[in-house]
């Protein structure tokens, strides 16, 4: 890539917000997390709404590393988060945060293959969250997307590569029934998923891209299948 393209690039203002701070959303690494905007779906749980249906950013991918190299020794890692990452050019900003000596962790819905897939044959990334958003036959009506298949590749893909990462699902009982979340288990199991299974609880907030509210709907834990670990968050 030529100089002056790339400069184009990190001055591309697609970058919603940023968090400075957290130790939480990579387990045992001091981090920060780069909200990217936009988002290829819609789902019904989502608290992120604002960043999701915006176009544009107020930080550029400039703006973000000029911030790191203030917390060089500081932080151990950035996380790519959103909205959904991948739906911008990831490649050069990454290499830019791992010149710097940071770690990278990805936060995906998965859809976009050929990036992720790109971003690991560089050796990028360190580590993914993987949301594994619903069962097929549940995939569409909750993300308002019909991307399964893209999802499902890139799942295949990770496997397959031996990278670290873990899967994870947003649960609102309303949507996501026990025998939904044991298909999901079964599917992982089916294709030889050897990491732990992560379920968060949805944040009952005022604001979320479904107007959901309390889920009216009980969800027993007891009639989970036992084939993986599930660790609820």
């Amino acid at each position: 890539m030529s100089i002056d393209k790339e400069n184009n690039l990190l001055n591309a203002r697609v970058i919603y917000d940023l968090t400075k701070f957290t130790h939480l959303d990579y387990e045992n690494h001091l981090s920060c997390i780069v909200w990217f905007s936009s988002c290829n779906m819609r789902c019904d749980y989502c608290y992120n709404k604002e960043i999701v249906f915006s176009k544009h950013g107020d930080y550029s991918y400039n703006d973000i590393l000029k911030f790191l190299k203030t917390r060089v020794g500081l932080l151990d890692a950035v996380v790519l988060s959103g909205g959904e990452a991948t739906s911008h050019d990831l490649v050069e900003f990454c290499k830019e945060i791992k010149r710097l000596g940071f770690k990278i962790k990805l936060d995906t819905n998965g859809t976009n293959f050929v990036e992720v897939k790109k971003l690991i044959e560089l050796k990028l990334l360190n580590f993914i969250a993987l949301d594994y958003k619903a069962p097929e036959k549940k995939f569409t009506k909750i993300t308002h997307s019909n991307k399964y298949n893209d999802f499902s590749k890139t799942l295949n893909y990770l496997i397959e590569a031996s990278m670290d990462f873990e899967t994870r699902t947003t649960l609102h009982s309303d949507l996501l029934n026990e025998k939904d979340i044991n298909e999901i288990i079964d599917d992982l199991i089916d294709r030889e998923y050897k990491g732990k299974y992560y379920i968060q609880s949805f944040l009952e907030t005022e604001i979320n891209i479904g107007n959901l509210g309390v889920a009216s709907m009980e969800f027993d834990k007891s009639l989970l299948s036992n084939k993986i670990e599930v660790i609820w968050r």
